[in-house]
């Protein structure tokens, strides 16, 4: 299980090797990406909060990068974080986030992206419920939901 300390040191000395690279061109990206998930994956941005597709969705299954597949969450580290965007408390792997210091819109915050193809998440705090107190803040936007039994 992946606490604080851990996201802390991934960011500050080496994020953990990821299982494979997906690397394209931002033309590539634009090309194979709607546009509202273009700028939340390639941009960093931020979709609005409540009005997202997984903020309320609790079914079975897991969460997959929007950008390259790769699966991220599975939906029993969901929970309800009243933040407007869907929460996690553990990445599905070790090596499945990338963590970057982002100092931007002058907040000390924590990115999250994936770590096979770089794709901006959202953020991950250190105020999520117990045994880790982690909570991935994360866009529907750079997410599709794999329902339970649909995985291969």
């Amino acid at each position: 299980m992946l606490r604080w300390i851990d996201v802390l040191t991934f960011a500050r000395y080496s994020n953990p090797e990821p299982p494979r690279r997906v690397e394209l061109a931002e033309a590539e990206w634009a090309r194979q990406l709607p546009p509202a998930r273009f700028r939340v994956l390639r941009q960093q941005g931020t979709e609005p909060p409540y009005r997202n597709a997984y903020c309320r969705c609790y079914e079975p299954g897991l969460y997959a990068c929007a950008g390259c597949g790769s699966r991220l969450f599975d939906s029993a580290t969901k929970y309800h974080a009243i933040s407007g965007w869907p929460s996690f408390t553990q990445p599905r792997a070790p090596n499945a986030i990338k963590y970057t210091c982002d100092d931007s819109l002058g907040m000390q915050r924590m990115e999250a992206s994936c770590n096979v193809c770089d794709a901006h998440l959202g953020h991950v705090f250190p105020d999520g419920p117990a045994p880790s107190g982690l909570r991935y803040c994360i866009n529907s936007a750079s997410l599709v939901r794999i329902p339970a039994g649909q995985d291969p």
